[in-house]
């Protein structure tokens, strides 16, 4: 009988799967961080006999190189893509065997990247499960204009023929365990549930129900911004990622941490929003660690600035460090474990700002106020409606273009609070009166506050 575990990667809304039968195993697109790969195996009582990746990723770091070297396994990558490492390159209908009557079978599905590669498990010779990586999604498919931009339109179309040949060449009980698409920036739209089935995407998919003109058409102009250290992570992918490092970075004191913000790099605070905002290092960021720290951070840091890492423990400093790695950021240069007392020294003086809701926003605009709305969500939401009068500029992008915002008190929101405290401290360490909205965007119309749509602008 065979299994197929989801092994959740937090934060960058991936997943990647141990699947195999008594006695050995495959993995598939597995995260850098591969001692939690192997923990999961050692839990079965199998030997890791292939890693089998559908693409070279770009937007994570993938362990399949080290994970295959420490296993002993043999290590698949479609044939087509261009990699600087050994490996077993699979092509359309290649056959792996994974245990006793358990094979492992490539097929095709070009779209997320020209040379993307799906898998299906096959037992007993009956196709059970099919690892699509970031072709058909749950709900959607994945995003094609990661590659090149004169490529992008022919890839939308190669995802919809792609979904199409999995539909056809398998029952509709087959198992779809995509790799994308829950909450990653590489799925072309999100979709509610976990689990899904052939059959059911034949019902729900718009890849599957539209024809390919009305899907390429609809799929491309939804796609809404990459992350820029999207950049980085196919070129390290294709080169071959080095081992993770996860041991304990160097511990900063007082000094080194004030020394650290003066010559410019980044000092992260991974409390919650609300602690942060009651008093921290001037100057330092927040990126909360029960939020996307690893997206939002990766996204707006300038590529290779060193990063210190301040958290209340040394557990949500190694969970940082984790995420992290996952996408490239390898080793902090310093962290620090307590509370702003101990980051600052004796008596120093805290930075900290207040936090609002939108009834807050209502009030103060009904007061004549003078203040400046700033919103911080991207394009695909601020489409959907805003405050009329706010400024708008991406979460990512804030950091970049400060001189766009307005003088005055700066009133922040995002859709939900986590990237308006983001931006929020961005602000503050440059000098900023801000205020944070720590609020749902549905709350702003039960405020008062007046939205605006694109029919209406």
């Amino acid at each position: 009988m065979f299994f197929a575990d989801i092994l959740e990667i937090q934060g960058l809304g991936n997943r990647s799967y141990l699947a195999g039968g008594a006695r050995a195993a495959v993995v598939v697109d597995p995260p850098r961080d591969i001692d939690r790969v192997i923990a999961a195996a050692a839990r079965r009582g199998v030997r890791i006999a292939a890693v089998a990746e559908t693409h070279v990723h770009n937007d994570y770091v993938t362990g399949g190189l080290e994970l295959a070297r420490l296993t002993g396994a043999r290590y698949l990558v479609p044939a087509g893509a261009s990699v600087a490492y050994a490996r077993v390159a699979v092509a359309d209908g290649d056959v792996e065997e994974i245990d006793e009557g358990l094979v492992l079978r490539a097929v095709a599905t070009p779209g997320h990247t020209p040379h993307h590669t799906s898998y299906v498990l096959e037992e007993a010779g009956r196709p059970v499960a099919a690892f699509t990586g970031g072709s058909l999604l749950i709900g959607s498919v994945g995003r094609p204009d990661l590659v090149e931009p004169r490529l992008t339109e022919q890839l939308a179309r190669d995802q919809h023929a792609s979904a199409h040949r999995l539909a056809v060449e398998l029952a509709d009980d087959v198992a779809v365990m995509p790799t994308h698409g829950f909450g990653s920036f590489c799925s072309a739209g999100q979709a509610d549930g976990d689990h899904s089935t052939i059959g059911t995407e034949k019902t729900s998919n718009p890849a599957l129900l539209k024809d390919v003109y009305t899907f390429v058409e609809e799929l491309l102009a939804g796609l809404d911004d990459v992350p820029a250290y999207y950049a980085h992570m196919g070129p390290a992918n294709a080169a071959g990622p080095a081992p993770v490092d996860l041991t304990a970075p160097e511990r900063a004191d007082v000094g080194e941490i004030a020394r650290r913000l003066a010559a410019g790099e980044w000092v992260v605070d991974l409390r919650s929003r609300v602690a942060f905002s009651e008093g921290h290092v001037a100057g330092s960021f927040n990126f909360e660690v029960d939020g996307q720290p690893a997206t939002y951070l990766a996204w707006m840091i300038p590529w290779g600035k060193p990063v210190t890492l301040l958290a209340e423990s040394s557990e949500d400093i190694s969970r940082a460090q984790r995420e992290l790695a996952r996408v490239g950021i390898d080793r902090p240069a310093a962290a620090a474990v307590g509370s702003p007392a101990d980051w600052t020294g004796d008596g120093a003086p805290l930075a900290s700002f207040p936090r609002a809701t939108f009834a807050d926003l209502a009030a103060a605009r009904e007061r004549g106020e003078e203040l400046v709305v700033l919103d911080v969500r991207r394009d695909g939401e601020r489409s959907q409606g805003w405050i009329e009068g706010s400024v708008h500029i991406p979460i990512h992008q804030v950091h970049q273009r400060l001189e766009e915002v307005p003088a005055g008190t700066v009133w922040v929101h995002c859709a939900g609070g986590m990237r308006a405290a983001i931006a929020a401290s961005v602000l503050d360490a440059n000098g900023r009166d801000v205020v944070a909205v720590d609020d749902g965007y549905a709350a702003a119309a039960d405020a008062g506050l007046t939205l605006v749509t694109l029919a209406q602008h």
